[in-house]
């Protein structure tokens, strides 16, 4: 039964111009380049300036997105933007970027659920393209988390990084089967139990402040190990493949030992997961597309291949979905 893909029309991404690496943190903050390395895998990451707030870096990356598919903003009536860090309480950051691409049509909303939201985005895009009332979308992971760390906490600020990623979606008819090209299935899964796990200790609603990031570290990486496997394996069900037959395992950036250990419980090949954590840290929902760009530019991601993301962020929240290139 032919049904209508989600299919990605083109990719791009943009990092701030700032570079901090582990040996320009250990002048700020007690801690070690070999000691981050050896517990997240993190080598360097971009931290935005002033002027780079969430907005600039998405509309960047969403011209770069564009460009990639031979596109302009007049071909987009719908922006989905996946951010925790905003620039403004309101308007969404969708708007300003609506607003920096030039469009003065269609629709633009934000989209939050932490380090999952590039996840949350795509299958959120997938279904208003699906349901017709909609032809094509931006979905952008944007992210300036270096604005709600705590400097002085060396447990946490070593983690974070500034970037933005994109890509467009276009509905296409396919067969139905999986071997269509698009996005194939998409599962989420929240439980608000694990506020507490990580979080900001802050908010409008609550300390009229922007507070700074809060994380349980142990209790995250056992977390985050543990409850992704459903999401993946639902999807492998839904669409009847395997671990096999992924060409590409592309998890979100956090932390390079849960990357692994998770691939592992899935019984996915190593040569078959994108890491980029080394060189961005956890750009929270940026990361995924942001390692998306990286794998397709260096000819890694290929038209027809089998991609699965996922992730888990603060909620909790997580999710997957399958997408042939």
């Amino acid at each position: 039964m032919k049904r209508t893909r989600s299919i990605v029309r083109g990719i791009g991404s943009y990092l701030p111009r700032r570079r901090l690496t582990n040996q320009d943190l250990e002048k700020v903050v007690e801690t070690s380049h070999e000691w981050i390395v050896q517990r997240t895998g993190i080598e360097a990451r971009h931290i935005a300036d002033d002027d780079e707030t969430t907005s600039v870096l998405g509309t960047k990356a969403a011209e770069a997105a564009l460009a990639d598919a031979g596109l302009t903003a007049n071909d987009i009536d719908l922006i989905i933007c996946a951010t925790s860090t905003p620039d403004y309480t309101f308007p969404s950051t969708a708007t300003m970027i609506q607003n920096g691409l030039g469009m003065t049509h269609g629709v633009a909303f934000d989209l939050q659920a932490v380090c999952t939201g590039f996840v949350y985005a795509v299958a959120t895009a997938d279904k208003f393209l699906q349901s017709g009332s909609h032809k094509r979308a931006l979905v952008i992971g944007a992210e300036t988390f270096s604005r709600i760390l705590d400097w002085n906490d060396r447990t946490t600020c070593v983690l974070f990084g500034d970037g933005a990623g994109a890509i467009v979606l276009e509905a296409q008819e396919g067969e139905g089967t999986s071997s269509d090209r698009g996005v194939l299935t998409s599962h989420l899964r929240s439980d608000g139990r694990y506020r507490d796990k990580l979080y900001v200790d802050g908010g409008p609603g609550s300390t009229k402040t922007t507070g700074v990031l809060k994380m349980e570290g142990r209790e995250v990486f056992k977390f985050a190990v543990g409850m992704v496997a459903d999401v993946v394996q639902d999807a492998f069900a839904a669409t009847g493949t395997s671990a096999e037959e992924l060409d590409w395992f592309v998890p979100h950036q956090a932390n390079r030992r849960i990357i692994t250990a998770s691939a592992d419980k899935l019984g996915i090949a190593q040569d078959k997961v994108v890491i980029t954590v080394n060189r961005h840290g956890n750009t929270s929902a940026a990361s995924i597309p942001l390692a998306l760009d990286v794998a397709r530019k260096d000819g890694r991601i290929k038209d027809g291949d089998l991609v699965m993301i996922e992730a888990i962020g603060g909620g909790f929240t997580w999710g997957s979905a399958l997408i042939r290139w």
